[in-house]
């Protein structure tokens, strides 16, 4: 993968396809080559240039040390854009990756043409705050979790009961996370930390679409509403039998979300 110097780091990218840009940016702990599995191959087969990246943390893209921000990364990405002439561009964001893309349409919405915020959220509730104590807490007590035990809790988070239901399914889950476990990028845990930004979000003056997954336990559906809610003119759609990773889980349901949204804009 080539790289491409932003914000003082380097971040590596793969641009595939012909047509309109779209950037396509990752949640946290996850590579961008993610998005190849399902996303990448449909956009570019519906007459679409993609680019994904790796956000810090992420390997081969630098890895400074401490704790990330939302600014950070935001700027990281501000500069991808600007320094490979993709703008304005569409955007898909996942998780982290759509808070990003939601502080890059305030900023800078002369880059953006539209956004798709897929498993979102403008805020953490008591629930979403709990959860990422816990994760700093584990994180600083230096206790490394058996992969076996990780890739478990792992899948729990993550995925449909639709999709654990299954017996088979659950185990490629398992095997697949147990094989990547302790590979998380500790760094972008502090992204999450950026306060109730839904009044923020009112400023926004960009096409946006913003995804739910109706199992989320990260991004649960009420926390995408709100976004939806805040955005003024943004539609919403919930894909159910999902959980947090619903691009991969349902990925063909995600694609014609996406796809129909940027068609529009």
């Amino acid at each position: 993968m080539p790289f491409v110097n932003s914000n003082g780091i380097r971040l590596s990218y793969e641009r595939s396809g012909q047509g309109e840009p779209v950037l396509l940016i990752m949640g946290s702990g996850a590579a961008g080559r993610v998005w190849t599995m399902h996303q990448t191959p449909a956009l570019n087969k519906a007459g679409y240039e993609t680019i994904v990246f790796d956000n810090r943390g992420i390997a081969p893209s630098d890895a400074p040390h401490g704790d990330y921000t939302l600014a950070e990364m935001t700027a990281d990405t501000l500069g991808l854009i600007e320094a490979l002439e993709i703008g304005p561009c569409h955007i898909v964001g996942t998780s982290m990756g759509s808070m990003i893309a939601q502080e890059i349409a305030l900023a800078r919405p002369d880059l953006v043409r539209c956004a798709v915020l897929m498993a979102t959220r403008a805020r953490s509730d008591a629930t979403r705050r709990m959860m990422l104590d816990a994760e700093r807490a584990l994180t600083a007590s230096g206790v490394t979790l058996p992969p076996t035990y990780e890739a478990v809790r792992t899948v729990l988070e993550m995925l449909s009961p639709a999709t654990l239901n299954d017996d088979e399914v659950a185990a490629g889950w398992l095997e697949i996370f147990e094989l990547t476990a302790g590979q998380s990028a500790t760094g972008q845990q502090g992204v999450d930390a950026t306060g109730d930004r839904r009044e923020a979000l009112r400023r926004i003056a960009v096409p946006c679409r913003a995804i739910a997954f109706s199992d989320d336990l990260i991004c649960p559906p009420h926390l995408v509403s709100e976004v939806a809610d805040a955005i003024p003119e943004c539609d919403y759609v919930e894909i159910p039998r999902c959980g947090h990773l619903g691009n991969l889980e349902d990925p063909d349901a995600v694609n014609t979300a996406v796809i129909e949204f940027l068609e529009k804009h």
